[in-house]
């Protein structure tokens, strides 16, 4: 059977009788028993997926079937599915399953989604590259030494590898998008609270959005449409209307476009990135475009504002796992105090244990003024200097990430390297504006490079259009 770059592709062959659902999940099945070695999966659930294949086989049939039949989606590893295995990639979650079905997951299988399991992530979201995860890092299928991107590696490799058409990923400050870019396929992130976060493991709270992985930005508008919207079991969700996405796929005639100068003049910033998103811009003017340069003179406090909330959250949200009401517990433990201790400090890996410490340190009576507040009054500037940004212009362009995918093991030797590979993708977390990476070629070495768009609050229908047009403008060759 060959690949398929988009759902409408599938539908085509679904319509015409050339394959089945049923076809497409062993199909699928087959891929990821044969790399294995890629570890993007932590579960398979193969005779769910075929029970769901012959579901929706018969609802093709009768003309009943909803708006993603024939989708197969795999589920990072992050969000509740009923009585399915629910770890965060941690040893703390040993053993448990979820109780209930989040939101999204539910409006997914309402519209005949196919779902064929859970993928594997850095530990409870935290990380640029899936090497924190307790199950060992996922492997970037175009060189097995590279890292996929993080905290959603498993589920840009599977669709960069071809073991699912679709990927549920979660983006807190990048984790769709980094690994979209790392791995040459699509990664949105909606605005905060464009999708329930009900049903979603939490890092950080006030971050933590759920996004999507595809093969072409037409199917991240379908799964958008279907997955957006109000929700009683999450008061933060947007009551905006929901526009169908996938039928606005349109572009204007003309857009204002800004890129922020000091990205591409980075020191950090790879040559061919640089190279890769002036030829994007130049190919923008070429299609009469305004395009033009902008200032943001907070480019220096994205990453240090975004790791002292994001670890404050962290260190509240990941309380609760004491070892007490489910999931690990240390087993030599002699009294409650050392329960908590020793089944945390067993449970956890280093970089959760990290974070959780400096947000501990950040929230203490003596440092909260000098850290919290002030980065919580630094995030207003940088939205409000991007909400500013988005209101002069139509989008902004940067590149995705400063280097393209790099060696397993490589930002182990330096946290801080870690932290700064997030450096573009930040500032569309801290605002809680809408991002999409698209790919835009390769480098030397052959690995992807990922230009992101951002745009302004609830504008994704604008956001995807234009991405649509720049993807196919661009029409790198898909790994």
């Amino acid at each position: 059977m060959k690949r398929f770059n988009s759902l409408t592709e599938v539908r085509r062959e679904l319509t015409a009788g050339t394959t089945t659902c049923r076809q497409l999940v062993e199909y699928y099945l087959d891929n990821i028993q044969q790399k294995q070695h890629l570890n993007a999966f932590l579960e398979v659930w193969p005779e769910e997926a075929r029970a769901q294949a012959e579901a929706v086989d018969a609802k093709l049939q009768a003309g009943t079937a909803g708006k993603l039949a024939g989708m197969v989606i795999g589920l990072k590893d992050v969000l509740a599915y009923k009585d399915h295995a629910l770890q965060s990639s941690s040893h703390i979650l040993d053993g448990f399953r979820s109780l209930f079905t989040g939101t999204a997951v539910q409006r997914l299988l309402d519209e005949d989604a196919i779902l064929i399991g859970r993928q594997n992530c850095d530990e409870f979201a935290m990380g640029a590259s899936n090497e924190t995860s307790y199950f060992g890092p996922v492997r970037n299928e175009l060189d097995t030494d590279r890292v996929s991107g993080g905290s959603s590696g498993g589920s840009a490799v599977a669709v960069q590898a071809d073991l699912c058409l679709a990927s549920i990923g979660s983006d807190t400050g990048g984790s769709v998008r980094q690994p979209a870019a790392f791995c040459g396929v699509v990664g949105f992130k909606p605005t905060y609270s464009r999708i329930s976060r009900y049903g979603l493991i939490a890092y950080a709270s006030s971050f933590d959005q759920i996004g999507t992985l595809t093969r072409s930005v037409e199917d991240a508008a379908l799964l958008l449409e279907v997955m957006a919207g109000a929700d009683n079991f999450d008061s933060t969700v947007s009551h905006h209307p929901v526009p169908a996405y996938s039928q606005q796929l349109e572009p204007a005639a003309q857009y204002r476009i800004g890129y922020i100068k000091d990205c591409l003049e980075r020191p950090g910033l790879n040559e061919e990135i640089k190279a890769a998103t002036e030829e994007a811009l130049d190919m923008l003017r070429g299609q009469g475009h305004v395009v033009e340069a902008v200032e943001f003179p907070y480019l220096d406090y994205i990453v240090p504002t975004y790791y002292i909330l994001t670890t404050a959250e962290a260190s509240s949200n990941l309380s609760r796992y004491d070892g007490v009401k489910f999931g690990y517990r240390a087993p030599d433990a002699t009294d409650l105090e050392s329960l908590y201790k020793k089944t945390r400090a067993q449970g956890f890996g280093p970089e959760v244990q990290r974070r959780i410490l400096l947000g501990t340190f950040v929230l203490s009576a003596d440092y909260y003024d000098a850290y919290y507040t002030k980065a919580q009054q630094v995030r207003r500037l940088i939205k409000e200097k991007t909400d500013e940004l988005l209101r002069q212009y139509d989008f902004l362009v940067l590149p995705t990430t400063p280097t393209t995918a790099f060696h397993i093991g490589d930002v182990n030797k330096d946290t801080l390297a870690m932290y700064l590979a997030d450096i573009f993708t930040v500032q569309a977390s801290l605002a809680g504006v809408p991002a999409i990476s698209v790919p835009a070629g390769v480098d030397g070495e052959g690995l992807p490079i990922g230009l992101q768009l951002l745009a302004g609050a609830f504008r994704e229908e604008h956001l995807l259009a234009f991405a649509n047009s720049v993807a196919e403008s661009l029409t790198p060759a898909l790994p």
